[in-house]
């Protein structure tokens, strides 16, 4: 009874071996044919079925129908270009058959390269495959770009990655890879397209590839960066992202943006004490750092030290007079002092001021009223800042009526 059980094993499994040949030669059969299609859907069967060498056999015939699919509409691409003829083409279809074509000699070569019956690994399809892939890999960069374009960003990263991807594969030993002149800057857009999708597992690691080129260098940095700042959990993680805008700062000064995020994150977590000491640092570094006295003024701003904070604010602006946010902020804080001001000069029992300290007081709102009239001449949509309230509060405390009525139309609008 055992002998036979064994023998109907065996012949079930020599059924299953001539099954799975068959299977790739009927769709070797249809592709050489013409039958595309056909020869995709018909050897799908025999993919992960059967030993090594048939899977190869099998990835390989549909690695060679995807290519031919895409190379198929990709001629009648080029036709109409040279011929200025106006076929259809399916585009779509081009770009995800040169992936699939790829991903299916990447799956090919795993299973030709396994050892044989007698433990000796002879690939049976690399070279032909070398061959072919060595240029057409290229094709995943124009499929990446097509569907960056088309907002499939998931779409993207797969054809950005499968480039970078490959070629560290084994399917390429024996070619010197390393002068891919490509590979750092896909490795970027394949970090972009996984940044817009989301992904921020894979934007940290094509990142850091991309970072190995000193040409991409900033740009990778850039969106290392902006992914640590959305997934931002713990005490750590934001550790971690101040110490990347720091590293950032030091690596390309020139690019002021780092500087002044490490100040927005100081600025908006209330973290006074070490934002005044972040920008007296930077300012230490720069005397020229516009960011560090706008910066350093805030700080004094947020602990009621206006006439330091407006002395910060006044040499920002006089380091780039084109600054509208230091110039608001002087207007604003003369104008806070203004008020502290009076309230401490006034009589108590009558409210009232005498005619010198009135004086002073109005010395003071004229100094902040320069500042916001310089602000509205450089904004005058308020696309950066919204000065109208505050001019206008600054004409009515000066007695300028005229000048008060005529921004009463912003004002009452609620804009």
């Amino acid at each position: 009874m055992k002998k036979i059980t064994m023998m109907a094993m065996m012949a079930v499994a020599t059924t299953t071996v001539f099954a799975q040949s068959d299977v790739v030669k009927n769709a070797k059969k249809l592709l050489d044919k013409g039958n595309v299609e056909e020869a995709i859907k018909a050897v799908q069967p025999a993919l992960n079925e059967g030993s090594a060498e048939d899977k190869a056999a099998a990835w390989n015939l549909l690695s060679t129908a995807q290519y031919k699919k895409f190379s198929d509409i990709q001629g009648v691409k080029l036709e109409n270009q040279l011929k200025q003829t106006n076929n259809p083409v399916d585009e779509p279809a081009m770009h995800q058959a040169a992936i699939a074509s790829l991903e299916a000699a990447l799956k090919c070569d795993e299973y030709d390269s396994q050892p044989n019956e007698k433990g000796k690994v002879k690939p049976k399809f690399r070279a032909e495959n070398q061959k072919t892939y060595q240029n057409g890999r290229l094709q995943c960069i124009n499929a990446g770009q097509y569907l960056y374009q088309e907002k499939d960003y998931a779409g993207a990263f797969k054809a950005f990655s499968l480039y970078v991807d490959s070629g560290d594969s084994p399917l390429f030993t024996g070619i010197d890879m390393s002068k891919d002149q490509y590979k750092n800057e896909v490795a970027y857009f394949a970090s972009l397209s996984a940044y817009q999708a989301k992904d921020y597992d894979n934007v940290i690691k094509y990142a850091q590839i991309a970072a190995q080129d000193t040409a991409k260098a900033k740009d990778a940095t850039e969106i290392l960066v902006f992914s640590k700042r959305e997934t931002m959990k713990t005490p750590q993680d934001t550790l971690e992202y101040i110490s990347m805008l720091k590293d950032a700062c030091q690596k390309f000064p020139e690019d002021t943006r780092y500087s002044a995020w490490i100040g927005d994150y100081y600025l908006n977590s209330n973290k006074t004490d070490e934002l005044l000491k972040w920008a007296e640092s930077e300012i230490a570094k720069n005397p020229g750092d516009k960011f560090g006295y706008t910066y350093k003024g805030e700080a004094l701003r947020m602990t009621g030290k206006f006439d330091e904070a407006v002395e910060c604010y006044k040499k920002a602006f006089e380091i780039d007079p084109t600054y509208i946010a230091a110039a608001y902020q002087a207007g604003v804080s003369l104008n806070s002092k203004a008020i502290e001001l009076k309230d401490q000069l006034a009589d108590k029992k009558t409210g009232k001021l005498t005619v010198e300290n009135a004086n002073k007081i109005k010395a003071i709102l004229s100094d902040a009223k320069v500042y916001l009239e310089k602000v509205r001449e450089l904004d005058p949509e308020r696309k950066t800042v919204n000065w109208a309230y505050a001019l206008y509060q600054m004409y009515y405390s000066l007695g300028d009526n005229e000048k008060a009525s005529e921004l009463e139309s912003l004002v009452g609008g609620g804009n």
